[in-house]
């Protein structure tokens, strides 16, 4: 199964575990979309003082909202761990300080608490896609907590939120966390691919061909590999239209925003996913280059034609134009 299926997986069992075991007060996303929670203080959540996952669970004592992982690719150190929390509604909830906990898996003594910040997925209007104004379940916030996992292995992990003024447990969806230095995809440092990606030459005037977003992404009139070690890029690996996480269309728009701003400093290119925009044909060779296997995931080169900076899954403007600093060098 691949990376972006098992994802989906974790999320669909995870909102079915909210339906049935999330009793929590708490604003959804619906009731505050644009309203950031107080934020995260460690100092307002329990220490881990050696405890393991489940006494700081005891501690918490109540059952709160799902935790869903954004992010499958971890290593030993310090990771951007980004999730969201849904409540027995499926909604994301949007308002509560969260903080997070890892400890080995299977037991052991637990790390934290890594306090998460809000990030928004919001736009300005001219940026907003029909792929993604039209999607009740797309994406619109998500929650980001640099966690450090000291060394290889698996990581079981817990949240800890703050709902109507009481702290309840969030629990994770899916396997525990895997924090490993063997992967093929190109980390900070690394030379990146020279991979072709399409552009609006190659679809003969059909963008529809090569970008699912409605309307179509501005982010198709360079080849990557032209540019390649010449130019500062931000390259977007998303598919709008097919996207299993809900939230290609929203960092698609979020793209386009920060291109406008930005884009006389660096190259922006979107490429697609799927063969022929079809799940069932597997993933177009410009992607599989880059040997991930979620979506969407979002790489900044500098002009030495080395990845500056990367971020899987969900990110808002504001870690963009982080990326985008780091590709030219601010």
């Amino acid at each position: 199964m691949t990376g972006w299926r098992l994802l989906w997986v974790a999320l669909t069992a995870a909102l079915l575990l909210g339906v049935a075991a999330v009793g929590c007060g708490g604003g959804s996303e619906a009731d505050s979309a644009d309203m950031p929670p107080p934020p995260a203080k460690p100092e307002d959540f329990p220490k881990a003082d050696g405890r393991t996952l489940a006494e700081l669970r005891q501690m918490v004592g109540e059952a709160g909202p799902v935790l869903v992982p954004s992010v499958s690719e971890l290593s030993p150190g310090r990771n951007r761990f980004g999730f969201g929390l849904f409540d027995r509604a499926r909604a994301q909830i949007a308002d509560a300080p969260t903080s997070v906990y890892v400890a080995p898996a299977g037991g052991g003594p637990a790390r934290g608490p890594f306090p998460a910040r809000y990030e928004s997925l919001a736009v300005r209007p001219q940026f907003l896609s029909r792929s993604v104004s039209e999607d009740a379940d797309a994406a619109k916030l998500l929650y980001v907590a640099d966690v450090d996992l000291p060394r290889a292995g698996e990581w079981d992990v817990l949240g800890v939120t703050r709902l109507d003024n009481r702290l309840v447990a969030a629990t994770p969806a899916g396997r525990p966390l895997v924090a490993t230095d063997d992967r093929r995809s190109p980390k900070v440092g690394d030379p990146a691919p020279r991979a072709h990606t399409e552009t609006a030459a190659d679809a003969g005037g059909d963008i529809g061909s090569i970008d699912t977003r409605q309307p179509p992404s501005t982010m198709h009139g360079v080849d990557f590999a032209d540019v390649l070690g010449k130019k500062p890029v931000i390259l977007l690996l998303a598919t709008p239209a097919l996207c299993q996480s809900r939230v290609c269309g929203p960092v698609a728009d979020v793209a386009e925003q920060v291109k406008s701003e930005r884009g006389d400093e660096a190259v922006f290119i979107h490429q697609e996913i799927f063969r022929d925009n079809d799940v069932s044909k597997g993933f177009r060779p410009q992607f599989s280059a880059w040997r991930v296997s979620t979506e969407p995931w979002l790489f900044a080169i500098g002009s030495d034609g080395r990845v500056a900076a990367r971020i899987e899954g969900a990110f808002s403007a504001e870690e963009l134009n982080e990326a985008v600093d780091a590709a030219v060098g601010k």
